[in-house]
């Protein structure tokens, strides 16, 4: 145990410590406790996209066989070399309980016939069904990236929020309490003490003045 001064002032301190450290902790478990609630309605809308990827990537998968038993290889290839473009995405931010949480703004990649750049005479629809599903995987893909990046941020949070509220539980508290108590002996022992030499002063005195 460290050093301590046995002190009433030292007492008072450590007491005000424990009461400071054990508010700090009621704050943190009601910050991770809603961290873990928003966490929670996160993960509820990933599960939810994550049915949706596997459906759009499936019908995708199927409308491109189609197109490519039909239609062939080459004109597929011709398509796609000639559809071209960026997709940009705007991050901004946001707060949770005082966190900071990169938002990914949510961006529509759908695009017409004319806008994908292949000549529409040359292609057919299954070529433009192609196009649709995969611009559409493309946008659920984009949703999860910007809700995972969320919840990413907030389960970070969350562990560093646990990590410390165990650490004022299970060592900062219970140190400044054994610190208490270890002043609260010393100081009865100490009061102890006083009290033995002033009933041995008593009793010299008496002595003395029954001696006269």
């Amino acid at each position: 145990m460290e050093e301590l001064h046995t002190t009433r002032t030292e007492l008072l301190q450590r007491r005000q410590q424990i009461d400071l450290a054990q508010q700090g902790r009621d704050l943190l478990e009601k910050k991770r406790d809603a961290l873990l609630m928003e966490f929670m309605k996160i993960m509820g809308e990933v599960l939810g996209l994550s049915g949706k990827l596997r459906r759009t990537a499936a019908e995708a998968n199927f409308s491109l066989a189609v197109a490519q038993a039909v239609d062939g290889t080459v004109n597929l290839r011709s398509a796609a070399m000639a559809t071209h473009g960026e997709i940009t995405v705007e991050i901004t931010g946001t707060h949770i309980m005082g966190v900071p949480i990169p938002e990914v703004a949510r961006k529509n990649v759908r695009r017409t016939a004319l806008e994908r750049g292949y000549g529409i005479i040359g292609s057919s629809s299954r070529i433009d069904e192609v196009a649709e599903k995969f611009e559409e995987e493309l946008n659920v893909i984009i949703q999860m990236a910007a809700i995972e990046t969320k919840l990413r941020r907030l389960g970070a949070e969350i562990q560093k929020t646990r990590r410390r509220v165990n650490a004022l539980d299970q060592v900062v508290i219970p140190t400044l309490k054994e610190q208490v108590r270890y002043i609260s002996m010393a100081l009865d022992e100490r009061s102890r003490e006083d009290l033995f030499r002033l009933k041995k002063v008593k009793k010299t005195l008496e002595a003395k003045k029954a001696a006269v």
